[in-house]
């Protein structure tokens, strides 16, 4: 384009846009996105009722469209507070790669897409909790939870915990959904802990920077005691074999104990290092249990089948 022409949108306010495709990669929140389709997966795997390979692989990217959609719009509403918070400064949009225009659009599309694909393909139940999933991160947890109290990660945890895939709401998925949902704030809390002074020049009132570090430590704890014996209840539910159960009570008792480690820092400990520790336990502790949880589901399957 001519550097005349350049000028002459600018000057009657449209602007071109200098994102690229990796800039709106970024949106999605990739990282997050991953673990909610992981856990979805493992969610439908774990099924009772059969689904057609291609309808599922279907299913799964709606809902990481979805996952990704509630990131763009979560980046468009934080821009403000992201630009002052270290870890988030390089985001594209406070970093001015995308306009907050841009972000909006892209992720209000991306949400409708993704419901509508899951409803039409899959079925509603799974597009009506996929839509009550976005409107609750990016609106209930982004807009108002997240600025405005300190248990916004405990309530905002239910956003990244929903099952939708199977079609119906059982005991197994609730389980699912119970673990994901003690597992945020204790994973979040960790990361608040070393970058409280991130969080309070952005005015986030996150856990440390309003009960303090001994209550946080304290809360993270009791969390981790609740945490440990829910990872066991599919084994003990009968829903998984022993070998499960002996991986969940092995990665329960490493979570106690990295919480252990966190409760019994000082509060002069600027390094945090049992908090940093803690932080990247938690998310080894959520994939190895869905792991887990995959894999005996597809074994315990197959045994099933050789032996009809």
């Amino acid at each position: 384009m001519a550097l005349a022409d350049h000028k002459l949108m600018e000057e009657v306010g449209f602007r071109m846009s200098e994102a690229t495709a990796g800039d709106f990669f970024a949106l999605l929140k990739p990282r997050v996105m991953s673990l909610v389709v992981f856990t979805a997966f493992v969610g439908m795997v774990a099924a009772p009722v059969a689904i057609n390979p291609l309808l599922a692989v279907i299913a799964i990217l709606a809902i990481a469209i979805g996952a990704g959609a509630s990131g763009a719009l979560n980046m468009w509403y934080d821009a403000d507070i992201d630009a002052v918070m270290t870890r988030t400064a390089s985001r594209p949009v406070p970093a001015g790669r995308v306009t907050p225009g841009e972000a909006l659009s892209f992720g209000l599309v991306l949400s409708a897409l993704s419901v509508m694909t899951l409803g039409v393909l899959i079925n509603w139940l799974s597009a009506a909790l996929l839509a009550f999933t976005i409107f609750f991160y990016a609106v209930i947890y982004t807009m108002w939870l997240k600025r405005w109290t300190p248990q916004n990660i405990v309530i905002g945890g239910a956003a990244g915990a929903i099952p939708a895939v199977t079609g119906s709401v059982s005991l197994e998925s609730l389980i699912l959904f119970l673990i994901i949902f003690l597992w945020t704030p204790p994973h979040f809390w960790a990361l608040a802990l070393f970058k409280s002074d991130d969080y309070a020049r952005a005015g986030i009132p996150m856990m440390p920077n309003v009960a303090g570090h001994a209550s946080t430590r304290r809360q993270i704890f009791a969390y981790a005691l609740i945490l440990a014996p829910v990872g066991v209840l599919p084994w003990l539910l009968g829903y998984t074999t022993a070998a499960y159960g002996a991986v969940s009570v092995l990665l329960g008792l490493g979570f106690v104990w990295y919480a252990w480690k966190v409760l019994g820092m000082s509060d002069a400990d600027r390094a945090m290092k049992p908090a940093k520790a803690l932080f990247g336990f938690s998310l080894l502790y959520l994939f190895a249990i869905f792991a887990a949880y995959l894999v005996d589901s597809v074994v315990g399957r197959a045994l099933v089948m050789g032996g009809a």
